[in-house]
């Protein structure tokens, strides 16, 4: 009944907004409707995507007063977004979101920076400023046809600035409330043909309360998460001649962080196995060349090779309780690589078809003894070839076709088409429909895992995680019915869309009890999980973005999405917790003010419904977030400053992830100099 609803406001709203009987005319859109890469690897209008799409501009950015690049998805329809604890954060789009955000593909100027262990993205130690970028491009929904395996529910595609968008010196100061301290110097040079820019950042950060007096008495005491992150990236861009250019890139990070936390029952030896303190080094290098050979072809070849390492010691005496066992010896030391070569051609064959086609060879490592019960490095390959199309058949359709082929070592071949239709009512205004289909590989801990627990003698003293052998990659198939429009006289964009998204072969985390009877020798076994393709899971409704722009003061954007999930799965637990993953309602408005002398004003609210995050997260109530930014703009002996004052969460504490993360208010100030 909602979704008929919802598809007769499209068709009425279509109705109201498009002019009667107008001529078609290019000049009849918005100027500054922005262009987007992200969707089909090919420069379009985002009402020509085949996708679609939510373009996060540096305006929105500076004016949400966001210093950590996940909360950016805050601003996208559907996206629930959450720091979890270990100085790891959550993202999900239409639900099933867990600690690792196995089911997004992220990327960084076309590098791909999710976790080959867990599938997760190690936000906090990505060595990337916020004030670096330029946009990002969020594609909501499945584009594997695009960008191949895990670009299963969403991809995120962020885009930094190039060097001559980023000439000059500038530095920008942070401090307070929850430790929020940090420095961020950048500066850009060259000349002529060549040019850089490096950036340096040191950050301190405590995300939640450190005390928690929680309503079970097993989970009081202190949760442990400030810590300090250090990085240094630089870019170069180098004009080889009128046709060719070169890019360049490095980035290093250093994270010292504390985590874990400090209970006031320590009555169970299981619940303090958690190191307190954690070190994190990460480190890429990345080249790109381009070549425009004719006004008709254009080539990229790319490569670039990543490496993450982790460590986390612990020893604990277990000799004074009630069994003795000696000495436990926690090293979570996790090493993870990933090296890529990849080719992109662009291609305008007439003036009505264009289209773009290439491949990619990859290779991914992990090595981690606790995680995998063995010290030899897991290795897997990956190599996929992609086409995308689009062909102008009238002046008011536009259809496209792709299709991604993969063959990855864990699961084989992969197929993942799509196809997708537009039509022009009316100037700016345009109905798209699409059906595409996308995989998610296992990750190297779905189908390898094997997490143990060793004493100092090297004894083995639990196993906790079995492998998983014969896992199916994640399969969804994805239908969307769109609707983009503009208002042109009132400077409004909005993008309505309804999805109906089926996934077959979920892999679930099963817990699981030991059976003595299986293994008399390991003295604290008391469990044994893996993973399993436990069953189906269907996501439907619908979503809606806004954005108003009447004058050069005011900027305002809006979303809303309302998710339907239900689940046909093995585990009675998922059948519980699945349809529970997405809120049910959420929204958010972004209101930015520009008032006289430099000075400006923001407003962000959101509101979401109750929410369960997946593994190992909880039950989350229903939150409203209000945060307010007052900045000003202006000269001062040569400098251009930046003042800002925001506040975050101004209303009522409320819990993210765990219950026992409590976020509350807190208010920062930065200053920025540029010269």
């Amino acid at each position: 009944m909602v979704t008929r609803s919802f598809a007769t406001l499209v068709i009425v709203l279509a109705h109201a907004a498009a002019p009667a009987h107008a001529a078609l005319s290019e000049t009849d859109f918005l100027d500054d409707l922005p262009v987007v890469l992200s969707v089909s690897r090919l420069s379009q209008p985002v009402h020509e995507a085949p996708a679609a799409v939510t373009v996060i501009d540096q305006d929105r950015i500076r004016a949400s007063g966001f210093r950590d690049i996940p909360d950016l998805l805050r601003l996208v329809p559907g996206f629930s977004v959450a720091y979890t604890r270990d100085n790891t954060w959550a993202a999900g789009y239409h639900g099933m979101g867990d600690a690792y955000s196995r089911r997004m593909q992220v990327r960084v100027d076309g590098r791909s920076i999710y976790s080959p262990h867990f599938g997760a993205v190690y936000w906090t130690d990505l060595p990337l400023a916020i004030d670096d970028i330029e946009r990002i491009e969020v594609v909501r929904g499945p584009n594997a046809a695009v960008h191949g395996a895990n670009a299963f529910a969403a991809v995120i595609n962020i885009i930094t600035k190039t060097a001559a968008q980023a000439q000059g010196s500038r530095v920008f100061l942070q401090a307070g409330e929850q430790s929020a301290h940090g420095v961020v110097a950048r500066h850009g040079g060259g000349s002529g043909d060549l040019r850089y820019r490096l950036t340096a950042s040191a950050r301190q950060h405590d995300r939640f309360e450190r005390s928690v007096d929680f309503k079970a008495a097993a989970d009081n005491g202190q949760y442990l998460e400030a810590g300090n992150t250090y990085f240094l990236n630089g870019r170069f861009d180098w004009q080889l001649s009128g046709t060719s250019e070169l890019m360049a890139q490095f980035g290093v990070s250093q994270g010292d962080w504390n985590a874990g936390r400090i209970l006031d029952d320590r009555s169970d030896a299981r619940r303090l196995l958690e190191p307190l303190e954690q070190d994190s080094r990460a480190l890429f290098v990345q080249a790109a060349y381009s070549k425009v050979e004719s006004a008709r072809r254009e080539w990229t070849l790319q490569a670039y090779y990543a490496r993450n390492r982790f460590d986390a010691d612990l020893t604990l005496d277990l000799v004074g309780t009630t069994t003795p066992l000696g000495t436990l010896a926690l090293d979570q030391y996790l090493m993870q690589t990933r090296s890529s070569v990849e080719l992109q051609v662009n291609e305008q064959w007439t003036p009505t078809l264009r289209g773009v086609w290439g491949g990619e060879v990859r290779q991914e490592t992990v090595a981690g003894r606790h995680y995998y019960n063995a010290a030899n490095t897991w290795h897997s390959e990956m190599a996929r070839v992609f086409g995308n199309v689009e062909w102008r058949a009238h002046q008011r359709v536009l259809l496209h076709a792709g299709a991604m082929l993969e063959r990855f070592s864990l699961t084989g071949f992969d197929l993942s088409p799509r196809l997708a239709a537009s039509f022009t009512v009316a100037p700016g205004h345009v109905v798209r429909a699409g059906i595409s289909q996308a995989y998610r590989s296992p990750t190297f801990f779905e189908a390898y895992g094997n997490q143990t627990y060793r004493l100092d003698d090297g004894g083995l003293l639990d196993v906790v995680t079995v492998p998983s052998a014969g896992l199916e990659p994640e399969r969804v198939v994805s239908r969307e019915l769109a609707y983009l429009g503009v208002w042109k006289g009132a400077r409004l964009d909005y993008d309505l869309r309804l999805f109906d998204d089926h996934v077959d072969n979920y892999i679930g985390y099963l817990r699981g009890l030991f059976d003595p009877a299986d293994d008399g020798i390991l003295p604290a076994r008391q469990r044994e999980n893996r993973y399993a393709n436990i069953g189906k899971a269907t996501s439907r409704g619908g979503e809606i973005q806004l954005r108003w722009r009447p004058n050069d003061r005011l900027d305002v954007s809006a979303h809303y999405a309302r998710v339907f999930l239900e689940t046909r799965t093995s585990e009675v637990a998922f059948n519980q917790d699945i349809p529970k993953s997405a809120p049910r309602n959420s929204g958010a408005v972004l209101a930015r003010y520009r008032l006289d002398h430099g000075w400006e004003a923001s407003v962000f609210v959101q509101r979401s419904d109750p929410i369960k995050w997946l593994t190992p997260g909880d039950d989350t109530d229903a939150f409203t977030r209000v945060d307010l930014r007052l900045a000003r703009r202006f000269k001062w002996r040569g400098y251009t400053l930046d003042a800002a004052v925001v506040g975050q969460n101004l209303g009522r504490d409320y819990a993210e992830f765990r219950d026992t993360n409590v976020f509350s208010r807190r208010v920062y100030g930065s200053l920025g100099f540029a010269w």
